[in-house]
């Protein structure tokens, strides 16, 4: 089985524009083992010799060795058995499929017309069938997608990515919260939370928020055969007002309690980071080199992975052969090989072939492996929800011999350009409306996402639509990952991205 660890973390931190606010002390209790000593036994002061990695790497740098944080999983992760047993929540109004009618077969719904008709068609036909909570992730995924394309314009070619789409989500509709009208409006537009809205008469901007508190107890619940957490944080300065609504709607949608602190304290920072380090199991250490001291506002979100495969890799098959990164240029990496019975698709129109590798519990990685290696551009413009659907239906399920590199990435991103051209541009200007989040004028002048994942042996720590063109995968024996290629970690209950990427170089951190 091919383990992978995957942890990303959003921050987003607002500058000026308590009553009620829960004290800092509490919120830092219970500290952390010293975390000095490098947990993974890794050494951050050079880049990693891919040569000189043994065989046995995973037996100390894989997800299914705990890191131990005394009281971890008593103290600082949601209970969310106790919740629903209280009868705090409809668990099972996510799973509403109510009618949307179809549209009439003849619209192309692929298309980007100007017809507002049509894009109603469009929307209606991609939301038809599905449960409240699968409409919601599609909006989330579409937005990582294009979230991803806008980051991958941004870095070259042979450069890694990752994101984590559901985690950017979270933070995001969080953060509408607090937005006013206008404000609210061009976040509910850019992330597609206004289609969604749109899809039913039933649904209103509150639903947005309810379907994501029904995903956090539906994702992150434990006995499912993996860990999936996700843990909001909000800090504001002391001696600033936050608004009794935003106070409340954010501990009861996101379980986030806003905590009063004083950003020019160094001792905020060495908290604030421990407690990071803490909840991430020790593979995000040290996102917060620093903090304006004029800050008014800060919103994280922590979203931490770890699966392990259904048929794990065995150690003594991984062997180092060439990965091609380009026409021209090989490296060589330790490739994890196995043998069993997987479920793989060929899309003939994007020309990629597609592998699921799945993990204990309902969640899987899909990779996508482009035929060519120039190919890779095309896949990433044109990979969406309806593509990703349409892999999935069409997999077949027989005997391969699958081969793929082990990697690692770690990736930081700060996404403010990013979120500008997909149209929040209102939230990084004086213009802003964040009024119904404090009393004083607020402007976001930072925005973070940073992530970590590690694939090795043992796995990972952190509505009719047409088939043109897609044949089943019949007669491919080997599936041989050996050029770059994206993948994407699916929990397919709520058909939810939890995290995407790139491995361009995975001889590259």
């Amino acid at each position: 089985m091919w383990p992978i660890t995957v942890i990303s973390v959003v921050c987003l931190l607002v500058s000026p524009c308590l009553a009620g606010i829960k004290d800092l002390s509490s919120h830092f209790a219970d500290p952390t083992p010293d975390p000095n000593p490098d947990p993974r036994g890794l050494d951050h002061g050079g880049g990693t010799d891919m040569e000189a990695i043994p065989l046995d790497f995973h037996t100390e740098n894989t997800v299914t060795n705990d890191l131990v944080f005394d009281g971890f999983e008593d103290e600082d992760y949601i209970d969310f058995d106790t919740i629903l047993a209280g009868g705090g929540d409809d668990y099972t109004d996510g799973d509403t499929i109510d009618e949307i009618a179809t549209p009439e077969p003849d619209i192309d719904i692929f298309a980007e017309p100007s017809d507002p008709k049509i894009r109603r068609a469009r929307l209606l036909r991609l939301f038809h069938g599905r449960s409240r909570l699968q409409r919601l992730n599609i909006v989330n995924a579409n937005f990582g997608f294009n979230l991803y394309r806008s980051i991958r314009n941004d870095v070259n070619q042979t450069d890694n990515i990752l994101l984590a789409p559901a985690g950017m989500s979270i933070a995001m509709g969080m953060m509408s919260l607090g937005a006013g009208p206008g404000t609210h409006e061009q976040i509910y537009n850019s992330l597609g939370f206004a289609e969604f809205v749109n899809a039913s008469h039933h649904y209103d901007n509150t639903t947005v928020h309810k379907l994501f508190r029904k995903l956090t107890h539906r994702l992150f619940r434990r006995k499912f055969g993996y860990t999936l957490r996700s843990v909001n944080d909000v800090y504001l300065k002391k001696d600033v007002t936050v608004k009794d609504t935003f106070r409340t709607e954010t501990k009861a949608y996101y379980f986030a309690e806003p905590q009063s602190v004083d950003f020019r304290d160094p001792a905020f920072l060495n908290k604030a980071n421990r407690r990071i380090l803490k909840l991430t199991k020790g593979l995000i250490r040290e996102p917060l080199k620093s903090v304006d001291p004029n800050m008014v506002l800060m919103l994280l979100n922590y979203l931490y992975f770890k699966g392990t495969w259904e048929q794990k890799f065995p150690k003594e098959m991984t062997y180092y052969r060439n990965f091609r990164i380009n026409e021209k240029t090989n490296v060589r990496v330790p490739m994890m090989t196995n043998k069993g019975n997987y479920m793989a698709a060929a899309d003939h129109e994007l020309d990629c072939d597609i592998l699921q590798l799945p993990y204990t519990g309902n969640i899987s990685m899909l990779i996508a492996l482009p035929r060519k290696i120039t190919g890779m551009r095309t896949l990433e413009q044109e990979i969406s929800s309806t593509v990703v659907n349409k892999w999935l239906k069409n997999m077949t399920n027989r005997t391969r011999e699958v081969v793929v590199p082990r990697f690692k990435l770690e990736q930081n991103y700060d996404l403010i350009e990013n979120l500008k051209e997909m149209g929040l541009t209102d939230l990084f200007r004086d213009s802003g409306d964040f009024s119904g989040m404090a009393s004083e004028k607020v402007v976001i002048n930072w925005l973070k996402h940073q992530g970590t994942i590690t694939v090795n042996e043992e796995g990972t720590e952190a509505a009719a639509l047409t088939q043109v063109g897609f044949m089943p995968l019949s007669s491919q024996i080997r599936f041989v990952v050996d050029h770059p290629f994206l993948f994407l970690i699916y929990e397919h209950r709520t058909d939810c991205l939890v995290f995407m990427g790139r491995v361009a170089n995975p001889s590259k951190n």
